[in-house]
C-alpha cells in the first residue's frame, strides 16, 4: 500500500516517540512527521524528557505535541511511572503505530501499549547487549527496525541474525532542503560573524570535541598539508568539548596554532556553513553525519572518513579517507585546494541531495518498504 493508497482508509493517528529533542532530535522528529504529509494520518509526537517548549512545539511538525517532562535519572531502570503515562496515551487515540527513536522508547512504548512499533536507530551498538536482544526478540512480532544508515542497519542485523532483512531496513536522515537553503547566511556575513578573514581559504570542521570527532588527525592533516595550501589558509572547529585544551595543545606543538580557529559553540551554526571553502569531517564510524548534508545543502565541499554512515553520504560527490590516515587526510585536502571551477560539483551534490537525502525522496522510499503495512 502506498501514501496515495492510503487515502481513502480514513483519519488515523500516528504515535511517534522521542526520548528527547536536544541536538539533532528535534529534527528528527520533523523528518518522521514529514512521512504523513499529504496522507490521512496524524501525527502525535511525545518527548520522554525535556521541559515544554513553545518552540519545540513548532519545530515538531505534528498535529500533537506532548512533553512528559521526565529528567534523564528519573527514566533509568524500570521506567515504570513512564510506562503508565505512555499507556494513558496511547489509549487516547485510535493510533495504528508508534516510532520510537532510540532504545529507551521503543522499549516503553512495547511495554505500554499493543501497538506495532517502527524503532528507529541512530548509532551503533544498540543490540549488542544479550538483555537488548532477548527483549527484541520477544517482541519481533510487532517490532521492525530501522537504521540511519546502512551501516547502523548492518549492525542491527548482524546483533539480530535471525530476522528478515525487511524488519531492519534502512531509512537515510535528510533535511528539508529549502528551508535548511533559506537560513543559510552568505559567505561575507556567515565570516563576519565566526570572525574570519574574507580574503582566505577555510577548511571547516563541525562537532562536539570528543574523540569520537577525531578532530586530532583533523589537525595533524591540515598541518602537514598547509604548506601545499593557499597562503593564509585556516582550519575552523565549531563545537565545544572536553579535549578543547588539549586539541590547542596539539595545535600548538605542531606549530599551526594561529592557523587553526576554534569558535566554540555556536548557535544556529548550520547557518554559517557558507563560511567555510571545504568541510571536513573526520569522525570515528559517525553513524551518518547530518553536517555533511548541511554542508552540501550550502554547496561546499566535502571530505569525510571511508568508514560508518558518512561514507554513505560523501561517496561519488567528496573525498573519503581511511580512518585515522593522517597523510591521506593531508592529501585530500591539496587536491581540495587546487580545484578551481566547483560548479559541477556544486550540481551533483545538489542532485545526491534531492535524489537521496531530501524529504520527498525519503517519504517515497518510506512508502515503499514492507514495514509500512504496519500502519494496517
Amino acid at each position: 500500500m502506498t501514501a496515495s493508497e492510503v487515502k481513502g482508509a480514513g483519519q488515523q493517528w500516528v504515535l511517534q516517540f522521542c526520548h528527547g529533542y536536544d541536538g539533532p532530535f528535534l529534527d528528527c522528529a520533523r523528518q518522521y512527521a514529514a512521512l504523513f504529509a499529504g496522507t490521512p494520518f496524524k501525527v502525535c509526537t511525545v518527548y520522554l524528557t525535556g521541559a515544554p517548549s513553545a518552540e519545540v512545539e513548532a519545530g515538531s511538525a505534528s498535529d500533537e505535541v506532548v512533553f512528559l517532562d521526565y529528567s534523564s535519572r528519573q527514566v533509568r531502570g524500570l521506567k515504570l511511572a513512564a510506562i503508565r503515562d505512555f499507556k494513558r496515551i496511547a489509549a487516547s487515540r485510535d493510533f495504528r503505530l508508534c516510532i520510537a527513536h532510540r532504545f529507551k522508547p521503543v522499549y516503553v512504548a512495547l511495554l505500554g501499549s499493543d501497538l506495532p512499533v517502527i524503532g528507529v536507530h541512530h548509532a551503533f551498538g544498540d543490540y549488542r547487549r544479550l538483555s537488548r536482544r532477548l527483549f527484541a526478540n520477544f517482541f519481533k512480532a510487532r517490532l521492525a527496525l530501522l537504521g540511519v544508515s546502512d551501516a547502523v542497519r548492518d549492525d542491527m542485523r548482524a546483533c539480530l541474525p535471525s530476522w528478515s532483512g525487511e524488519r531492519i531496513e534502512t531509512l537515510y536522515n535528510r533535511i528539508d532542503i529549502a528551508a535548511v537553503q533559506a537560513e543559510q547566511m552568505s559567505r561575507e556575513v556567515a565570516r563576519a560573524h565566526l570572525g574570519l578573514p574574507q580574503d582566505v581559504w577555510v577548511v571547516g570542521n563541525v562537532g562536539r570535541l570528543h574523540p569520537d570527532k577525531d578532530q586530532a588527525t583533523l589537525i595533524r592533516g591540515f598541518a602537514q598539508a598547509l604548506p601545499g595550501l593557499p597562503a593564509g589558509s585556516l582550519l575552523a572547529i565549531m563545537g565545544s568539548g572536553k579535549l578543547e585544551a588539549s586539541l590547542k595543545v596539539l595545535a600548538a606543538e605542531l606549530g599551526v596554532i594561529d592557523s587553526v580557529r576554534f569558535l566554540g559553540q555556536v548557535a544556529g551554526g548550520r547557518r554559517y556553513f557558507k563560511a567555510f571553502d571545504l568541510f571536513v569531517l573526520s569522525s570515528d564510524h559517525e553513524p551518518f553525519g547530518m553536517v555533511l548534508l548541511e554542508a552540501m545543502a550550502a554547496e561546499v565541499p566535502v571530505i569525510g572518513t571511508d568508514c560508518g554512515g558518512g561514507r554513505e553520504v560523501v561517496q561519488g560527490i567528496g573525498e573519503l579517507f581511511p580512518l585515522g590516515a593522517v597523510s591521506g587526510l593531508a592529501e585530500a585536502l591539496e587536491r581540495q585546494a587546487q580545484i578551481g571551477d566547483l560548479h559541477a560539483l556544486r550540481q551533483r551534490m545538489q542532485e545526491r541531495l534531492l535524489q537521496r537525502f531530501s524529504d520527498q525522496a525519503v517519504r517515497e522510499h518510506f512508502w515503499s518498504l514492507p514495514m509500512r503495512a504496519m500502519l494496517g
